[in-house]
């Protein structure tokens, strides 16, 4: 059994994007998000941060961390533990969640919720049930392919920008 990583949250978080569970580089280095070819970085950067995007992405991940908190970002993962070979969502088994319902109470400014891709939003029900926009990104993953990153960057500006402080 694999387990998750630990929210990124604050307080202060504003806007949570949620996984379905980390990908095996992620899970060996304890990151979210941190095989090379997962444009999230880029993608949240470019809406947060545009004119500063390459300079925090090419960060080390803990100032990455702490730029995304510095604008009420948090991420974090619907499953807190599965059975699964390799990275793709669809060799999840045995999957366990996340303590959702704990959101509104570890982020009380909590806005909105974000679920990066299918996996993650196949569980909706829980995060609608916490009374906040929710809504479905295409998933940053290399295995989302068939989206552009234009194409990504156009679907997660129009569901995030309204709630994001922009710098």
């Amino acid at each position: 059994m694999l387990q998750g990583l630990p929210p990124l949250i604050s307080p202060h978080t504003r806007v949570l994007i949620l996984g379905s569970f980390p990908g095996v580089k992620s899970l060996e280095s304890q990151q979210y998000y941190a095989h090379p070819q997962n444009q999230f970085w880029k993608l949240i950067f470019s809406i947060i941060s545009p004119s500063r995007r390459q300079e925090i992405c090419a960060e080390r991940y803990e100032i990455r961390s702490d730029r995304l908190l510095e604008h009420s970002v948090g991420c974090w993962d619907v499953y807190a533990s599965c059975e699964r070979e390799g990275s793709l969502d669809t060799a999840i088994r045995n999957a366990q969640l996340n303590d959702l319902s704990s959101l509104k109470r570890r982020c009380p400014q909590l806005q909105a919720i974000a679920h990066n891709g299918g996996e993650s939003y196949s569980h909706a029900k829980h995060t609608l049930a916490l009374g906040l926009p929710v809504y479905k990104l295409p998933s940053s993953s290399p295995a989302n392919a068939s989206w552009s990153f234009e194409r990504k960057l156009f679907s997660w500006r129009e569901a995030l920008g309204p709630h994001l402080k922009i710098t």
